[in-house]
């Protein structure tokens, strides 16, 4: 059974982390300096843990001059298939309405191959792709 949580202790944040080095910096090759950045400090992190608590997923929100930016979606090669993206999608978006109430401006960056995944919670794409450490995106919003 998949779990997403907060990761609210340096444990947990440095199990995001974790994912987030293999996903990005490993297999897709980004480099260490664009993928951890100055917003660190003030992003809400969140993790998927296994039934072992071995983190399979990680995602990130802040908040911008232009609204609240998803960011930092990724999940295990492994463990892909399995729902996991849909579940920190779902916990992202719930922790932000809590937060922040409903009507905000939700956006994000999606790569190609995640556009369906967003597009199941609503969000549309906005104008055209663009590249982004080597990676094809697409500006994605919707208003929570």
């Amino acid at each position: 059974m998949i779990r997403v949580i907060t990761a609210n202790t340096e444990e947990l944040k440095e199990k995001a982390f974790t994912i987030r080095r293999e996903v990005f910096v490993v297999e897709q090759k980004v480099s260490t300096r664009d993928e951890f950045d100055e917003f660190e400090a003030t992003s809400t992190h969140f993790v998927a843990l296994d039934e072992n608590e071995q983190p399979v997923g990680a995602a990130r929100w802040r908040r911008t001059e232009k609204g609240i930016k998803l960011e930092r979606f990724a999940v295990k090669a492994n463990q892909r298939g399995k729902q996991i993206g849909s579940k920190l999608v779902e916990a992202v978006i719930a922790d932000v309405r809590s937060k922040e109430g409903s009507g905000q401006y939700l956006y994000l960056h999606a790569q190609l191959t995640a556009v369906p995944l967003y597009e199941k919670f609503g969000f549309e794409k906005k104008g055209d792709q663009f590249s982004e450490c080597d990676i094809l995106h697409y500006l994605m919003f919707k208003v929570s």
